[in-house]
């Protein structure tokens, strides 16, 4: 599938710098003008792996709503990737980690310098109180990880959650279940139901959270969700909501996830549990 440029107002592009190596940059194609400011999205990839168009889709889409998400590595998969690669999504399931949560927070390091750098087609374009982490899998659990960062205020977890009894399953993936206890920002799961194998550990992660709000949303898709879709599917939109009640207080995106009668609450598709809010 082609990359798509999303379906919010601002049509979203990919892309790499030279002076952010070895990641790739989700970004409306064109940048705010009169004092816009853009969000922005830190990525895990799948399997901790240094695929960077993982989830190409479900970026375009988020960065489509004004916002600049950032993933470490290159392009493996989709259309940007080397015809040797191109359409072949690798089993990263025993691999070695590629990436690392310092790599995902490298990119906020680039974005706010460059939103400071006169010069910059990002200087003062960035919002640096709408900062979000998120990401997929082995990702997921990287994000929670930098997650501690002070400078993050929203996280989402996308089919994911960490090893229950401490042993990774991916070797180099080393982040302890008392990464919970460092989160300081409300959570968002989203996972696939029963069938997705990173299930249990989402659960459990779920169960364990007490120092921060956290929901937990079930849609029956298996562990890859609607990554691969169009625009990212449902799940895309679902996050959206997330980052605009958590990072713009939008009480209409809010009401998604609360109230007994929440959106998500009375859609079949989809099972929710919440603690803190």
């Amino acid at each position: 599938m082609p990359d798509l440029p999303g379906t919010g107002p601002m049509p979203a592009i990919v892309e790499n710098r030279a002076t952010l190596p070895n990641h790739l940059i989700y970004r409306p194609a064109s940048l705010p003008k009169g004092g816009g400011k853009l969000g922005v999205l830190l990525w895990g990839n799948s399997g901790c792996s240094a695929d960077a168009a993982s989830a190409r889709l479900h970026l375009l889409e988020i960065a489509s709503h004004g916002y600049v998400a950032i993933a470490p590595g290159t392009a493996l998969t989709g259309p940007d990737a080397p015809a040797a690669l191109r359409g072949i999504m690798p089993d990263h399931a025993l691999r070695p980690v590629a990436t690392m949560p310092a790599d995902i927070l490298k990119g906020l390091d680039w974005i706010l310098a460059e939103n400071a750098r006169p010069g910059s087609d990002f200087y003062g374009k960035i919002d640096p109180r709408r900062v979000a982490v998120s990401g997929h899998s082995c990702g997921g659990v990287q994000a929670l990880d930098a997650a501690s960062d002070p400078r993050v205020h929203a996280v989402i977890i996308h089919n994911s959650g960490i090893f229950p009894d401490g042993t990774p399953f991916i070797p180099g993936l080393t982040t302890p279940k008392q990464a919970l206890e460092r989160l300081h920002t409300p959570v968002l799961y989203i996972m696939g139901g029963p069938g997705d194998i990173a299930y249990d550990n989402g659960m459990d992660d779920f169960r364990r959270i007490s120092r921060v709000p956290v929901a937990m949303v079930n849609i029956q898709l298996g562990h890859r969700g609607s990554m691969d879709e169009p625009y990212g599917g449902r799940v895309a939109q679902v996050a959206l909501d997330w980052l605009d009640w958590q990072l713009d207080g939008n009480a209409a995106a809010g009401r998604t996830f609360t109230g007994p009668m929440c959106r998500l609450c009375v859609d079949p598709a989809w099972a929710v549990q919440r603690k803190g809010f």
